[in-house]
């Protein structure tokens, strides 16, 4: 499957505004959208006025980067939404804050979504005692995630729980550091969804 491989500091400049893609790098003096917050490119520089269009467009782009998904996976969320009961946008958020990845990032267990996704595809994690690695696994209220055995001896994984202190955990989570053992409560609510998206824009996109 087709991924975007190259600098991923470009997205922030190109979207305007930090998508924290690099972790602990995006809270540093290293992060190059400190030093050039501006658009990449020959005409980075230069103000652009968007249309209705493209606020739209950028808007979901974001979205989409935040995340690190595809065009077509971002379809299929939005079409599911939009069978589900409530406000289509704030479902959208939802289904993508219940990604098994997304997850992992949220109890401080990867530093970024992207090297979430990575400890999945690699199996350090089971769901219900059973071996999940598909980063998109959709989690539901009542499920158990947990480390595998063996885990913690990975220089990788060792280094992650050290620095975990079990704060800044969203309500809708909950992470017990003794048997490193976490709970999905419920289904986030969008005051418990942190990212700085107006999905009115998206579902207005994807309606024309």
């Amino acid at each position: 499957m087709a991924r975007y491989t190259g600098p991923v500091c470009k997205m922030c400049r190109r979207e305007g505004t930090k998508l924290f893609l690099k972790g602990d790098r995006c809270l540093s003096d290293k992060c190059s959208f400190n030093r050039r917050s501006y658009a990449p490119g020959q005409h980075g520089k230069s103000r652009r006025k968007f249309s209705e269009y493209g606020l739209q467009l950028r808007e979901k782009q974001k979205l989409r980067r935040i995340y690190g998904i595809l065009e077509a996976q971002m379809i299929r969320y939005f079409e599911l939404a939009e069978r589900k009961r409530g406000i289509t946008g704030e479902v959208l958020l939802q289904i993508l804050e219940t990604r098994l990845d997304n997850v992992v990032y949220r109890l401080n267990l990867a530093g970024s979504r992207r090297e979430a996704r990575q400890l999945v595809r690699h199996g350090f994690f089971r769901v219900n005692g059973k071996k999940v690695n598909i980063p998109s696994y959709q989690v539901k209220p009542g499920d158990v995630i947990q480390l595998k055995e063996g885990a913690s001896d990975s220089l990788l994984i060792k280094g992650i729980l050290e620095a975990v202190n079990g704060q800044n955990i969203p309500e809708w989570l909950e992470l017990d550091t003794n048997v490193w053992t976490a709970r999905v409560n419920s289904i986030p609510s969008r005051e418990q969804i942190d990212v700085p998206i107006q999905e009115h824009l998206i579902v207005e996109l994807y309606s024309r």
